[in-house]
C-alpha cells in the first residue's frame, strides 16, 4: 500500500517540475505551495501528512473541519484554509477556527467574516474566488464584481485581503483550461498593482495542475493524489 508520506513526496515532485518549466519560461518565477485537501478524510491521514512536513490543510465542510481542528490544536503551525461555499450561519465558525478562507465571493459573506472575526485573532487571510470560467455551476464572483469586493476586504480591519482563487468548468479542452488560468493570472496581476501585498494565486487541482503552474499559480490543491479517492 502506498503511504501517505509516499504520495505527499510524489505530489511535491510533480509540482517542483512544473514550477522549473515555468522558471525556465518566465522571469517572474516563485515557489509553488501544496494544499492539500483533506475534506472527508480522517484526522489520522492528516496526522501523517503533517509528521512527513505538510503543513497546510484545505477543508470545505464546516462541522467536520472544526473538529479536526481541535483535535488537532496542538499543532499550532497547521495552517487551515476553508476552501468550500460559505453559508451565511456557518460564517461565525469559519471566522473564528480558520486562518485562511479562499472562498470569499460576495460581499455579505465578507462582512461578516470581517464583524465575526474575535479581535484577538490575526486578521483573516482571504482570497477572492472568480467564477473565471462563467459556469454557472461553480462559485465565484463575477469579473465586474470583483474591484468592489476587493475594496472592501481589504478596509476591513480584520480581513487581509491575500489574493485570488478559482474553480475553473471540467473540460477535457487542455488549452480552453490553460486559457482560464491565463485569465487568472492577468486578473491578479491588475490587482497586485492596486494591492502590493497579494501573493497568493490558488489554482489547479490533481488533474490540471502543470497547466495551473504553467499559467502562474502559487498555490495548487491536491486532495486524491495525496488522500486517495473520496468514497
Amino acid at each position: 500500500m502506498v503511504t501517505i508520506a509516499e504520495r505527499l513526496d510524489l505530489a511535491y515532485a510533480r509540482v517542483e517540475k512544473a514550477a522549473q518549466q515555468r522558471t525556465l519560461e518566465h522571469s517572474d518565477a516563485h515557489p509553488v505551495t501544496i494544499l492539500a485537501v483533506s475534506k472527508t478524510k480522517p484526522v489520522e491521514l492528516i496526522e501523517q501528512a503533517y509528521e512527513h512536513g505538510q503543513r497546510q490543510f484545505g477543508e470545505s465542510y464546516v462541522q467536520e473541519a472544526v473538529d479536526k481542528i481541535l483535535h488537532l490544536k496542538d499543532k499550532k503551525d497547521i495552517q487551515w484554509h476553508f476552501i468550500g461555499p460559505i453559508q451565511s450561519n456557518k460564517s461565525r465558525l469559519v471566522a473564528e477556527h480558520f486562518g485562511w478562507v479562499q472562498s470569499v465571493d460576495r460581499l455579505k459573506i465578507a462582512r461578516r467574516l470581517n464583524e465575526q472575526r474575535p479581535n484577538n485573532l490575526m486578521p483573516l487571510n482571504v482570497l477572492i474566488q472568480v467564477n473565471i470560467s462563467a459556469d454557472e455551476n461553480k462559485s465565484g464572483c463575477r469579473l465586474e464584481e470583483l474591484d468592489e469586493l476587493a475594496d472592501f476586504i481589504h478596509n476591513s480591519r480584520q480581513l487581509n485581503l491575500r489574493g485570488l482563487m478559482t474553480i475553473t468548468e471540467q473540460t477535457d479542452d487542455k488549452n480552453k483550461q490553460l486559457q482560464y488560468f491565463q485569465q487568472m493570472k492577468a486578473c491578479f496581476d491588475r490587482l497586485k498593482d492596486q494591492y502590493p501585498q497579494l501573493d497568493t494565486l490558488s489554482m489547479g487541482m490533481s488533474g490540471d495542475l502543470e497547466l495551473a503552474v504553467a499559467a502562474g499559480a502559487t498555490m495548487v490543491r491536491i486532495g486524491t493524489d495525496i488522500f486517495g479517492s473520496r468514497k
